[in-house]
């Protein structure tokens, strides 16, 4: 396994109905190292980035305005196979429910989002995927 010093750049698409998130976001995630490679404020624009940017992740938000952030999650694990960690100005706790039924990779509050916070998710996932 790869160090996170010398790894890849992690490849990131953001997807919130909040255009200053979207754009504080991106400037957190490149500050800290992670490719950001694209921004999506509602599903179908989701959906077309993935196909076409391919990343490795995408941060989505649980509330998209009218749409619902699980319901993409949803779509993202029956078509694109891309792993999905949600975000919200929520808690964990508030969204307990939904996330254990939710197929997500797992959840950071937007308030604590960082790199750091999505690998240690995404590492997370992958210990329990090969257990």
């Amino acid at each position: 396994m790869k160090n996170e010093a010398t790894a890849d750049p992690l490849r990131v698409l953001i997807v919130d109905d909040s255009r200053h998130f979207l754009d504080a976001a991106r400037e957190v995630l490149q500050g800290e190292g992670l490719t950001v490679v694209g921004c999506a404020s509602a599903s179908a624009g989701a959906l077309q980035l993935t196909h076409e940017l391919k990343p490795d992740v995408v941060l989505v938000d649980v509330d998209l305005g009218e749409e619902s952030g699980f319901d993409l999650a949803e779509h993202f694990a029956t078509t694109a196979r891309v792993r999905v960690v949600m975000i919200s100005v929520y808690s964990e706790a508030e969204l307990a429910d939904l996330l254990v039924a939710s197929p997500a990779a797992g959840f950071v509050a937007k308030s604590e989002l960082s790199a750091t916070a999505i690998r240690k998710v995404l590492g997370r996932a992958t210990r329990c995927r090969d257990s």
